[in-house]
């Protein structure tokens, strides 16, 4: 019998205000069981590369990121947001280990092809190193990660948080029961993004492409939503999508097959 495994990504609006990230992280302190957190940090990066003159760019939710702000992704995501949440989680006893997929060498990924979109220094995950994780979860240690990854070739390259988290829950998923939470500013997600009692309660495949089709769902939210069936596939038991403050697997939305 597989023991649980909680992984929980957490957005960068979350990350930004100080109340929610504190009841966040209080929350994840309290989830009971092996655990991995996944942060994101957009809005910070976008803040500080502003203050350095450099302009941001999304297209469909994913930063275009060129060298400038593959230096500010960087700096943000593995040093200000990661150590941070870091320090705040062992202040709550959690033994938490700050991670990039550079590190140990856990997430190996390459730069993304250019198609319609050249999205500069992001890169695509090829494989999660869940052994070594598993290793450091059997020994006590939480893994925090940060939305970077590497070539192994000596080149950062910036990958969305969601997706980290995602591919994260399959490479665990083949030791452990794993739970895939993604954890945002929001109850789950909304019919109405301005109407914060519009939940969706559910969301199937099917749902996922009408609800895109129309414009329900959009920004950001697709590539959760992509990530999220993406794991269901590959042997992750369950997906939420919910609040900062609702991390416990009652309440947002369930995606399912």
């Amino acid at each position: 019998m597989k023991h649980p495994l909680t992984v929980i990504k957490v957005g960068g609006a979350v990350v930004e205000n100080d109340g929610s990230l504190d009841s966040l992280l209080r929350g994840f302190a309290a989830v009971e069981g092996r655990k991995v957190l996944v942060h994101g940090g957009g809005r910070r990066a976008t803040a500080v590369a502003a203050s350095l003159g450099i302009e941001s760019r999304m297209v469909g939710g994913r930063r275009v990121t060129d060298g400038d702000m593959l230096d500010v992704v960087t700096m943000v995501y593995g040093g200000l947001v990661n150590k941070n949440v870091v320090a705040r989680l062992q202040a709550l006893g959690v033994d938490a280990l700050g991670l990039t997929g550079a590190d140990m060498d856990v997430i190996r990924s390459h730069k993304r092809p250019v198609k319609d979109v050249d999205y500069g220094f992001v890169g695509d995950v090829e494989r999660v190193d869940g052994a070594k994780l598993a290793r450091l979860i059997e020994a006590g240690v939480t893994p925090v990660m940060a939305p970077l990854t590497h070539d192994g070739r000596g080149r950062m390259l910036n990958t969305n948080a969601d997706t980290i988290a995602a591919e994260t829950a399959k490479a665990l998923a083949a030791d452990y029961d794993v739970t895939l939470v993604y954890c945002f500013e929001k109850p789950g997600v909304l019919a109405d993004p301005d109407d914060d009692s519009s939940l969706i309660p559910v969301i199937t495949r099917q749902d996922f492409a009408r609800l895109a089709a129309d414009g329900t769902v959009a920004g950001g939210m697709l590539p959760k939503l992509e990530n999220a069936f993406a794991a269901i596939s590959a042997g992750v038991a369950r997906v939420n999508i919910t609040c900062a403050a609702a991390i416990d697997g009652r309440h947002g939305t369930i995606v399912k097959e």
